[in-house]
């Protein structure tokens, strides 16, 4: 089981909560997930796993580097699964979707800013807080 593996090369002991967590990350549909969405899901599948329990897992999945927590404004931590490539994030303020881009001409100029300012990028986090764009009216 590759659940088992992954739990095993961060660390961590195979146990039934660490798997199931593992796996609702790995096939939610929403990358994105709080601790009370995780949960959630469990209850669906009908997995007898409490929230403080949830709560621990996703503590120690951090730390053991298979999830990166996110505390977007106005809202709580998500987590998503550490897959090792960077990307940034937009955050719609009316539907909360957490929203992934990459590009490339954003990460060249933080790089370039950092340097002429002396210093060098350890790492970085950016979020572009967004809302739909008002359609305009037209003239009947």
């Amino acid at each position: 089981m590759l659940e088992n593996q992954e739990l095993r090369k961060a660390g961590l002991k195979v146990t039934l909560p660490r798997v199931k967590i593992l796996q609702i990350l790995e096939g939610a549909e929403d990358k994105h997930m709080s601790a009370e969405d995780v949960y959630k899901a469990l209850l669906e599948a009908e997995e007898d796993v409490g929230l403080a329990t949830v709560y621990r897992v996703l503590t120690q999945f951090e730390s053991a580097g298979l999830v990166v927590r996110h505390n977007f404004d106005g809202g709580h931590s998500v987590f998503e699964l550490a897959r090792g490539e960077h990307h940034d994030h937009m955050v719609c303020m009316e539907s909360g979707d957490v929203i992934e881009f990459i590009d490339e001409i954003i990460e060249k100029r933080q790089y370039a800013i950092a340097e002429k300012h002396g210093f060098e990028i350890v790492d970085h986090n950016l979020v572009i807080y967004v809302r739909p764009k008002k359609k305009k009216k037209t003239a009947e």
